[in-house]
């Protein structure tokens, strides 16, 4: 029934969102992006490297749920948007065995190409995924680098993890099951209260995700997955195949943004939007610049 629901709004919404371009100018790219901070950055990425080095007019699709930016993009609303290896894999496909980044991202590519006719280009570089993070002198004094090190010493810590990551399969659960960790408290806390709560000592471990801006605002270190639990979030372009072959300029052009962000230089954007309150379409054309992928 929740699936019913889920699947009917997406419908109403995308009927109201996209009304009047069911007749749409083959010449307009219309990009999409969902509702967060890293996705508005990406979304203005695209839509600016295809407008200043293209003849191309592009539309930007934002704030959209993951759920209704994917089902545009499936029903052709949507020509191209950047999407995450572990999406695709765990949430859209359903895949729960644990494999290695190479084997998850040839699953999901094939995978979009059979299931939806989609070409997903090589990944962009960076891997948004979970994190479990600590204050500098929680790992100084604990001598944590690796998550091996927490387990040794959870029991004399308190995490601090959204309600989500608790109760996960690829969070919690799984990191007690594979690490072994048996931390003395677990607090459910949401946003920003989490980082509030480590700066104050309240807990000394948090979970993040390894591209968060809020990282780099408190210096925090990044704990190794020195087991390789935690999923790969890998960013890759999606564009449609009808659209890739019609316009095979436009995938020359994306392909550009391959190898140009890796796990920290996509972090210190989010910082740039969330901490330095920059727009994100400023910061998107700054990284561009930057990168020398337009004057």
């Amino acid at each position: 029934m929740k699936k019913g629901i889920t699947l009917f709004l997406s419908v109403l919404i995308l009927s109201v969102f996209f009304s009047g371009c069911a007749r749409r100018d083959e010449n307009v790219i219309v990009i999409g992006a969902a509702d967060y901070t890293e996705q508005f950055i990406l979304g203005y990425v695209m839509q600016i490297l295809i407008d200043e080095t293209t003849d191309f007019n592009t539309r930007l699709v934002s704030n959209l749920s993951n759920t209704v930016l994917f089902t545009a993009f499936t029903t052709g609303s949507v020509d191209l948007y950047i999407e995450y290896t572990g999406t695709i894999y765990g949430s859209f496909f359903g895949y729960t065995e644990i494999r290695t980044p190479d084997e998850v991202f040839q699953i999901t590519r094939d995978g979009m190409r059979n299931r939806h006719n989609v070409r997903m280009l090589e990944r962009i570089g960076f891997n948004n995924t979970y994190a479990l993070a600590v204050r500098p002198d929680t790992a100084e004094r604990f001598n944590l680098q690796t998550i091996s090190d927490l387990a040794r010493a959870s029991p004399e810590l308190t995490l601090g993890a959204t309600i989500e990551f608790v109760n996960r399969e690829d969070g919690l659960l799984g990191i007690q099951r594979v690490y072994g960790v048996n931390f003395r408290t677990v607090i459910p806390l949401q946003g920003a209260l989490r980082y509030t709560a480590l700066m104050n000592d309240e807990i000394q471990v948090t979970s993040a995700f390894s591209t968060d801006g809020m990282l780099l605002r408190h210096q925090l270190v990044v704990l190794e997955d020195d087991l390789a639990f935690f999923p790969p979030y890998h960013a890759v372009v999606m564009i449609r195949e009808e659209i890739a072959e019609r316009h095979p300029e436009l995938v020359t052009v994306l392909n550009r943004l391959i190898g140009t962000l890796d796990d920290y230089s996509m972090r210190e954007l989010n910082y740039r939007v969330d901490v330095l309150h920059e727009s994100p379409q400023a910061v998107a054309r700054s990284f561009l610049r930057n990168a020398g992928l337009i004057r």
